[in-house]
């Protein structure tokens, strides 16, 4: 090879090796992001349950317990989009991601949504430690506002 094949050659092997870099991180970031909004439906899934089952009456009530419940919702509910729902993480671009694309095709849609989860996740505080009564009342919204994210931006399981 001349020293300009040879050249053009690491060159060229220099930028496949930057782009795998590059493209390996970002897959990286992508992947820790899907993760974390993972975590946080989780987190979200999990104080649901916990309400819910006090509501069905599956667990005593507790005021204690069912505010705390509910504070921890509301605190899942209330972090911040901006670092886990990132463009080029939907559903079939990024591993077991469910979240639909219109997520970034509709932001406007998606954040009214997450703020009505929001909202009614912070009024089942106060219902929670109310009474029972107050609980049930306030599941009704916090199921509503579920359902209607999930209705619009979630895929099917993968």
């Amino acid at each position: 090879m001349t020293i300009a094949r040879t050249s053009i050659f690491c060159l060229a092997l220099a930028g496949l090796a930057t782009a795998a870099v590059a493209a390996n991180h970002s897959d990286k970031a992508a992947m820790a992001a899907v993760e974390a909004r993972k975590a946080q439906m989780k987190l979200i899934a999990y104080h649901t349950g916990i309400l819910g089952a006090i509501a069905k009456g599956e667990t005593e009530y507790d005021s204690e317990t069912a505010r705390n419940a509910a504070m921890n919702l509301h605190a899942a509910a209330g972090l911040a989009r901006g670092t886990m729902w990132i463009e080029g993480t939907e559903q079939g671009a990024v591993g077991d991601s469910r979240a639909k694309a219109e997520i970034w095709s509709d932001p406007d849609g998606f954040a009214e949504k997450f703020t009505a989860l929001e909202t009614a996740s912070g009024e089942m505080i106060d219902a929670a430690a109310a009474d029972l009564d107050s609980l049930r009342a306030g599941m009704g919204s916090v199921g509503q506002a579920c359902k209607s994210c999930h209705d619009t931006y979630r895929g099917p399981e993968n």
